[in-house]
């Protein structure tokens, strides 16, 4: 089940809060003695993160497939996407990337356990189901609920302390596995978002000739049934935060993925087009009146998430609706 980015009601009183992680969504399932963890898109990372295995001992013969996100924290306690790239991307980390950059697994719901199917269960429920199970490890922890407060005030601490945002839960929400509801719905304190990559832009000075930017977009949203219109629309090109070694790879991705084809629905000028499979997390400043990103700055790579899921909300998307799409728009 995903969260909508729609408005938070005034009153959350008849709502669990709790913190939007910066990490990877895993569904983990412990069944006979064996663990699995998959991710958004269907992948299995059992091998990623060796030490989630021990959950298997922690529930002591129960079985139970718990929804949850994995995290790495900063050395002030804050969770780090770019510090997660070091590991979602290792399928086999050394002993000492184990060390250096451990994971943490944060659990925020059960949808079955021990033979019985919960995700008809009233949130409060679950949370109570949830509650119950030895969940508190070296490894793993469950997500905390917060207090309730007006939104103004919970969007000052969470900047203050520097956290992604919160998740507020209908207390008397069912789970629907895979899909997206208003029943959860995500605020986030700083922008960031996950973007395809549809192209590239060469560098000047050294970077001549290679990479210097990459041109990201998103697809429309289709306001019937609230998935992807299936058109990629242009949000921008970001070249700020591209280290060297991710241009070296990027070079090699693009060698693969290099198309004659525009995958955007604008007519870009200037643009070494991609088959549109990669997604990049960009943080920047704000959204202009035209649509397109301020200050972009490229925090990651992302492997656990679906290309044509990364959908505008209904606020872009009326941004998007406004653009003209016969101009060419120079890169």
């Amino acid at each position: 089940m995903l969260p909508s980015a729609v408005a938070p009601p005034r009153d959350l009183s008849g709502y669990h809060i709790e913190p939007k992680w910066d990490g990877v969504r895993l569904v983990v399932t412990v069944h006979d003695g064996a663990i699995t963890m998959i991710t958004r898109n269907g992948r299995e990372v059992c091998s990623h993160y060796p030490e989630l295995a021990g959950l298997v001992g922690a529930l002591d013969g129960r079985s139970a497939v718990l929804d949850g996100e994995v995290v790495t924290f900063d050395e002030k306690g804050r969770t780090s996407f770019q510090r997660l790239q070091q590991r979602m991307h290792v399928a086999r980390p050394s002993p000492d990337l184990l060390a250096d950059v451990p994971v943490v697994a944060m659990l925020f719901d059960v949808l079955w356990l021990d033979g019985e199917l919960l995700t008809g269960l009233q949130l409060t429920e679950r949370r109570r189901r949830l509650e119950e199970l030895p969940l508190e490890g070296p490894s793993w922890h469950l997500t905390p609920l917060l207090p309730a407060a007006p939104v103004d005030e919970l969007l000052r601490a969470c900047r203050a302390v520097g956290m992604e945002g919160y998740v507020f839960k209908r207390a008397d929400s069912a789970y629907f596995p895979g899909r997206r509801s208003i029943a959860w719905i995500k605020l986030k304190c700083i922008q960031r978002r996950e973007l395809v990559v549809g192209g590239w832009t060469e560098g000047l000075g050294g970077r001549s000739g290679s990479i210097g930017a990459l041109v990201v977009g998103l697809y429309g949203l289709d306001r019937e049934t609230g998935g992807s219109d299936g058109r990629l629309r242009y949000l921008g090109k970001a070249g700020s935060g591209l280290t060297e070694d991710w241009i070296r790879q990027l070079t090699t991705v693009a060698q693969r993925l290099g198309t004659e084809v525009n995958p955007f629905t604008e007519r870009l000028s200037s643009v070494h087009f991609l088959d549109p499979l990669l997604i990049a997390e960009i943080a920047y400043t704000q959204i202009t009146e035209g649509g397109t990103l301020r200050t972009p700055t490229l925090q990651g790579f992302r492997t656990d998430l679906d290309p044509a899921d990364i959908v505008a909300d209904e606020e872009l998307q009326g941004i998007l609706d406004r653009r003209d799409l016969r101009l060419r728009i120079q890169v």
